[in-house]
């Protein structure tokens, strides 16, 4: 028979796949001596058979359970169920990977009518009792059985409006009483039968619950955003309470051993006396800083900063725990690796390599590759800024800039976000619930929460601006209102929100570009020590150009130059050039283009100077650059001197069933060879004159969607022609490679021929997705959320390099490429030149060069250096 259940003596952090991340880091913490309140875990393989078994508890499980239960009756000296000296249980979720706020926990069970007086009896505190009594019918209703936690807010609210009370504590003992009787009343309501009164009934529900928040929406949209495998399963944690609320000497915290916004190395937390854990994450209660709690109670304080200092040491990384203190004594109820902005994580691991905790390579390890995005996040223009007069400050809880209409529902943020309009969900707290807007959302705002409730954590995690805990303002949800002492404000009314300063303020503002600067340089300069990919960036623009050369781009593996003539002064002429009936009359438009094409490559080599350039020739079917609007026929119609009518015939006949398979790529150029060779003189010419001005150069011209080895000898042919005509026109000479594009099977399987006329490859993965798949990039998103919700796939394939098939064909590709020609380059220009997993793929089958956005120039740096550093630790731990 399986084995579903561990004690935290048998664990250790090692086993995060069997035990989930916090069972076995409870087990850690536990044969570390650390004051942990025994328990036991049930495993993941509990909750996979849990699912293989139509949703029914393994056969066996529970009588498992009755004996883990009765070792820590021993431990403790509580009898589960016991009249006299109750023994209660905390039951949690533990996934494998954090997942913050997305599943379900329930506190105080074990509770009913009788052992609540016990409790009474062994506290001598009937109001702690009552009050964790009232705790436990809420959680268990909203979590096990559905019932809507408002209910019971509703209820308890009423009660403390007719005793005159504004907080949770100070509801007296008949009105705790009267809470739970009315809480049980609305559970009969609901569920058609009474509360359940035998704990270990209350146990079997409780883990058919935390099994069943595994398939959540909530968890599912979180796992499917960080990519976590939905067949890991959780573990549930069952441990012996410990409590927070049994008066002024007891309370709860959570606390960060650096800082999770910008990394510095102090203590970051929160804590509440006379509390439970939900009530410092919930923002219900306004919590006090850790610092605070030296003052409160310094014994206490003194022996935290010990263990949270070990537990850094021994794990090697910020940690993010848990603790409660129970009439003046410690226990720490979970660690974890903490989560943390990108800042934060970039400056810890480079503080914590200068400390001399982890190795370069380790410090590389400890950030997420695309976790980078959130270091590019726009900051507010300080001109601007200077001038406007904040509408409210709260808590600076996840970095970055951001304006848009309030909303007060992910709902809303979905609508508003379809119509391209920028929002911020503004919410008097977010719950988990809330996870759909804020993945859309330009930013959120709450009115109550601390640094570590749910919008502050979940925020961080997405790189979201966030500002939290906005005390002074009211949010009215239904209303949709908030009501503030600058004045209310209603839902569509802008508003900007700086979540590096928790400052809110009226009105758009305009946003500034971030620096990279101080340890971004030097952690970067680190993976560019490890990483043997090269990681150049697409770029059709100087500008754009400049900024990845900023962010540490070594060349241009892609220029599109489609991209270049949908300029407004350029575009006639292009129309023209398409509709012209003669090559000379092609010629003559093509000449008025040669300029314009020069000196846009003369700007993108000059910003370039001594890295390579890559410019694709024209790509798309000539079809996408003919006019569609009346206004816009009618007056190429006139300026070329033909019939309206004789041009939407021919406009007609240009446009194509399926352009994927069409006119298109280098079958322009087999067609109207004066294309290409426009483009051509156009690139030579350009980088004739740039070297002349002192710069290196060095251009290379890639053919698009060859699929025939005669086909790429053609086009050449017609290049090196006009190639040679510039030299001799100019006396000089320049070198230049000349490649292809790799993004129709048949090439990737003639990769030999066709290597013995091209100086590189570059896959263009995008165009290879759809054509290995039958997909189109266009009408794929009517679809593929079914494939990902029915687990066909894990992943869209033009979000990541389908290994098995498209990887399949560029593995195959690089090797007979290489064979036939040793001193080609090969590299990727598509998606996955950016994505961390196609990255790996690519530095295993020996690419030379990845090539990305600008932007995702840092995160292909940085992949590559992880794929050399994980294939170094897999050799060395085998």
């Amino acid at each position: 028979m399986n084995k579903f259940t561990y004690s935290f003596e048998e664990g250790n952090a090692k086993m995060r796949s069997l035990l989930g991340g916090k069972g076995a880091n409870l087990c850690e913490m536990t044969n570390l001596g650390i004051p942990v309140p025994p328990g036991f875990t049930i495993s993941t393989e509990a909750c996979t058979a849990f699912y293989n078994n139509d949703e029914n508890l393994p056969e066996g499980l529970m009588e498992e359970v009755t004996k883990r239960i009765a070792e820590v009756e021993t431990k403790i000296e509580k009898k589960f169920g016991d009249n006299e000296n109750p023994l209660l249980f905390s039951v949690r979720s533990g996934a494998v990977f954090s997942m913050p706020g997305m599943m379900d926990t329930i506190l105080n069970l074990g509770l009913n009518d009788e052992t609540v007086e016990g409790l009474v009896k062994k506290s001598s505190n009937e109001r702690f009792a009552w009050d964790s009594y009232r705790r436990f019918i809420q959680m268990f209703s909203d979590v096990a059985m559905s019932i809507p936690k408002y209910e019971f807010d509703d209820i308890f609210n009423d009660i403390k409006k007719k005793e005159g009370v504004n907080s949770d504590q100070e509801v007296s003992v008949e009105g705790l009483k009267e809470t739970v009787k009315r809480y049980k009343e609305k559970y009969k309501e609901y569920i058609k039968d009474d509360f359940p009164t035998d704990p270990k009934k209350q146990l079997e529900i409780a883990i058919k619950a935390v099994f069943d928040s595994w398939m959540n929406p909530r968890a599912k949209t979180y796992r499917r955003l960080h990519k976590i495998d939905d067949n890991l399963g959780t573990a549930v944690n069952i441990q012996s309470m410990v409590f927070g609320n049994m008066g002024d000497n007891s309370g709860t915290g959570v606390c960060f051993s650096r800082s999770p916004s910008d990394g510095e190395n102090k203590l970051f937390g929160e804590f509440l006396m006379n509390a439970q854990g939900e009530d410092v994450v919930s923002g219900v209660r306004t919590p006090q800083s850790i610092s605070q709690l030296e003052d409160t109670n310094k014994n206490v304080y003194d022996q935290f900063l010990d263990i949270i200092e070990n537990l850094e040491k021994h794990y090697k990384d910020m940690q993010d725990v848990e603790f409660t203190i129970e009439d003046g004594k410690l226990y720490f109820l979970q660690c974890r690796n903490g989560k943390r902005t990108a800042r934060a994580a970039l400056n810890i691991a480079v503080d914590m390599y200068e400390e001399g905790l982890i190795t370069k390579e380790e410090a590389l390890m400890k950030l997420e590759p695309n976790s980078l995005n959130q270091l590019m996040h726009y900051q507010f223009d300080p001109a601007e800024l200077k001038d406007k007069v904040p509408y409210a400050k709260g808590l600076p809880a996840s970095p970055g800039a951001a304006s848009g209409e309030i909303v007060f529902t992910p709902e809303a943020v979905r609508e508003k976000h379809e119509a391209g309009i920028k929002t911020i969900l503004v919410r008097e707290e977010t719950s988990p619930e809330d996870i759909d807007g804020m993945v859309l959302a330009e930013g959120i705002l709450t009115a109550r929460g601390g640094m570590t409730s749910h919008a502050a954590v979940v925020a961080r995690g997405m790189g979201k601006c966030c500002v939290a805990g906005t005390s002074e303002l009211r949010v009215e949800e239904n209303k949709k209102i908030i009501k503030g002492k600058n004045g209310d404000l209603k839902e569509g009314d802008i508003i900007s929100i700086d979540g590096t300063t928790g400052t809110v303020y009226l009105g758009d503002i305009k946003k500034i570009e971030p620096s990279l600067t101080g340890n971004f340089g030097k952690f970067m300069s680190w993976a560019d020590e490890v990483r043997k990919l090269g990681v150049l960036t697409n770029a059709d623009t100087p500008k754009d150009a400049k900024t990845a050369r900023e962010f540490g781009a070594e060349g241009i593996g892609l220029t599109r130059t489609e991209h270049m003539f949908f300029d407004e002064a350029r575009i006639k002429n292009v129309r023209k050039m398409i509709l012209a009936d003669t090559k000379e009359e092609r010629e003559k438009y093509l000449a008025k283009l040669l300029p314009y094409q020069k000196e846009d490559f003369k700007g993108i080599f000059e910003a370039m100077d001594g890295l390579p350039v890559t410019v694709r020739l024209l790509d798309p079917p000539l079809h996408e650059f003919l006019p569609v609007k009346d206004d816009d026929i009618k007056s190429i119609a006139k300026d070329m001197e033909i019939d309206e009518e004789v041009l939407r015939t021919r406009i007609e006949e240009l446009k194509e069933f399926n352009p994927m398979l069409g006119h298109r790529g280098c079958r322009l150029a087999v067609t109207y060879p004066e294309i290409y060779r426009m483009q051509a003189r156009a690139i030579i010419e350009a980088a004739l004159e740039v070297s002349a001005e002192g710069k290196t150069v060095k251009p290379q011209i890639m053919i698009p969607l060859i699929g025939e080895l005669k086909e790429l000898k053609y086009v050449k042919s017609e290049i090196l022609e006009e190639i040679n005509t510039v030299f001799e026109e100019k006396g000089e000479e320049i070198h230049y490679e000349i490649g292809t594009m790799i993004e129709v099977p048949r090439a990737a399987l003639l990769a030999d021929e066709i290597a013995t006329e091209a100086d590189f490859f570059s896959f263009g993965t995008n165009d290879m997705t759809q054509m290995v798949f039958g997909y189109s990039r266009d009408d794929y998103g009517k679809f593929i959320n079914e494939y990902l919700d029915k687990k066909i796939f894990k992943v869209s394939p033009f979000e990541s390099l389908d290994i098995n098939g498209v990887g399949k064909l560029l593995d195959m590709a690089t090797t007979l490429g290489r064979k036939a020609n040793p001193n080609i380059h090969i590299g990727v220009c598509g998606e996955a030149g950016g994505d961390p997993d196609s990255i790996k793929f690519c530095d295993e089958i020996n690419l030379d060069y990845v090539s990305c956005s600008p932007y995702r120039v840092p995160i292909a740096r940085l992949a590559a250096a992880q794929a050399v550093i994980e294939h170094k630790f897999e050799e060395r731990d085998k």
